[in-house]
This record gives C-alpha cells, structure tokens and sequence, in this order.
C-alpha cells in the first residue's frame, strides 16, 4: 500500500514538474517591442513603445530588424529603466530583411524604455521600417 501511493506520489510529481519545464522554455522567445518607418530625410529616429510592450522587466536580448532598404545604422542608443544608457557606435549595414546580432541586457535582464538610432538610409530609397526585438 505505501509502495503504491509513493508511485503514485512520484509519478504526479515527474508530470508537474515536466509541465513546468515545458512551460519555462515556452516563454523565451523573441517579440517586437516596437517598430517604425525611417525617412531618408531625418539623420536619426526614436523608437518608443507599442503600447504596453515596454513595460516588460525581463528582458534578456535586444536586436534590430531592417525592411525595405538597406541602412547604415552609425549610432544605436539602448535607453534602459533605471541602468545607464548602452552606446553602440559604428554598427554597420544591416541589409533588407536582415538583422543586427543581440545586444544582452545589462545585468541578467532589464527594462527597455526606448532606441535611438542614427542611420542612413542606402541606394535609392526613401523609407525603411525598423523593428526593436526583446527576448524574453
């Protein structure tokens, strides 16, 4: 009888605690905080908040997406809630449809209230929409 319930017991506690792992490895995934479409005529932009987006305390990894037209980004301001700023000079080209490698959080993870980014839109074109990642 004890035999019994200890197996059960055992066996309620390996299928709790696989959910949980399930559901902890779920979790972590990119999502868009915020995006915004550049002009060729403005040197620089910032990019706020989508709406309830930012307020997000965990997180780990910020990256930069591209679309429509290759630009020069010269200048990404990473502004953080309660962290000094992160500066990141010459960061290169990110071609169309392309992206920037992560940026990690200061600390383990933080809050992210805004970017700013000094670009150069490429060739012939006039706007690019970029998009601010989180992993979370």
């Amino acid at each position: 009888m004890k035999v019994g319930c200890l197996r059960v017991a055992l066996g309620l506690a390996a299928v709790v605690l696989m959910g949980a792992v399930g559901t902890a490895a779920a979790k972590d995934q990119w999502f868009v905080l915020g995006e915004m479409t550049i002009k060729s005529s403005d040197p620089s932009a910032r990019i706020t908040a989508e709406e309830g987006k930012w307020i997000k305390e965990d997180v780990k990894d910020v990256k930069i997406s591209v679309e429509g037209a290759d630009v020069e980004l010269n200048k990404v301001i990473l502004h953080w809630n309660n962290r000094p700023d992160d500066t990141e000079w010459n960061v290169g080209t990110v071609k169309a449809g392309g992206q920037t490698a992560p940026a990690s959080a200061p600390g383990h993870e933080g809050t992210l209230k805004s970017v700013t980014i000094n670009y150069k839109i490429l060739g012939n074109a006039t706007s690019a929409k970029v998009k601010v990642w989180g992993y979370d």
